[in-house]
C-alpha cells in the first residue's frame, strides 16, 4: 500500500513540475496575463481537466512560480553576502556579489526573466506575490546588515533602506544581463561594480538620524 501511495505522489509532483515547466517556457516569450490554461496543458501534454488537481487557477500557479523563482533568488542574495566578514576587501566583496548575479542568470534564466517581466505589470496576485518575497528577503538582508560594525548606530530605518538599496540593485541587475552578448554583460557588470562600491562609500560616510 505504501508502494502505491508512494508511487502516486510521485506521479502528482512529476505532473505539477510538468506544468510549471511548460508555463514557464511559454512565458519566455509572452506574459503571464496573455496565458491560457488550455495553452499551459496542452504544453505539459495534459488535458484541461488535470490542471485542477494541481492548481485553482492560472494565478494560482503564477504565485506558485513565483515561490519557485524567488527560492532561487533568495540562493542568490543569501550566497552574494556569504562571504561579508570584517576582514574581506569591499571590493572583492563587491566583485564576488556581482559574480553570484552573472552566474545566477546563467542558471535561472527564466526565473529571471518571470520575475522581471511581472514584477511591475501583468497580473495583480502574482505581483503582490512578487512584492511580497522581495520585502521578506529585504527583511533578511537588513538583518545581516544590522550586524556588521559599519551599521552601529544607525537607525532600523536606514539599515533597511540600504538593504532595500541592495536588493533592488541586484534584480535590476540580474534583469539587465537577462538577453545581455559577451560585451554588453562586461559593461553591465562592470556598472554594477561601480554602483555597489558607491552604496558601500556611501554607508561609511553616511550619519544616521
Amino acid at each position: 500500500m505504501s508502494q502505491t501511495t508512494g508511487a502516486r505522489q510521485a506521479q502528482k509532483q512529476q505532473s505539477r513540475r510538468a506544468l510549471l515547466d511548460a508555463a514557464l517556457q511559454l512565458l519566455e516569450h509572452q506574459s503571464f496575463s496573455s496565458l491560457g490554461m488550455r495553452e499551459v496543458t496542452r504544453e505539459a501534454g495534459m488535458s484541461p481537466a488535470g490542471f485542477y488537481r494541481h492548481f485553482r487557477d492560472l494565478n494560482d500557479l503564477g504565485v506558485c512560480l513565483v515561490e519557485e523563482a524567488l527560492a532561487s533568488l533568495h540562493l542568490m542574495i543569501g550566497a552574494a553576502f556569504a562571504e561579508q566578514e570584517e576582514h574581506s576587501e569591499p571590493d572583492e566583496l563587491i566583485a564576488h556579489a556581482v559574480q553570484v548575479i552573472a552566474d545566477h542568470v546563467q542558471a535561472h534564466r527564466a526565473h529571471v526573466r518571470f520575475i522581471a517581466r511581472e514584477r511591475f505589470g501583468g497580473v495583480r496576485p502574482v505581483r503582490e506575490a512578487i512584492a511580497a518575497e522581495l520585502e521578506r528577503f529585504t527583511d533578511e538582508v537588513a538583518r545581516a546588515l544590522a550586524l556588521q560594525p559599519v551599521s552601529a548606530g544607525w537607525s532600523t530605518e536606514d539599515v533597511r533602506m540600504v538593504a532595500e538599496l541592495y536588493v533592488d540593485h541586484m534584480v535590476l541587475t540580474a534583469a539587465a544581463l537577462l538577453e545581455a552578448d559577451a560585451q554588453e554583460e562586461q559593461r553591465i557588470t562592470a556598472t554594477a561594480r561601480r554602483q555597489l562600491r558607491l552604496i558601500s562609500v556611501g554607508r561609511r560616510h553616511w550619519i544616521s538620524d
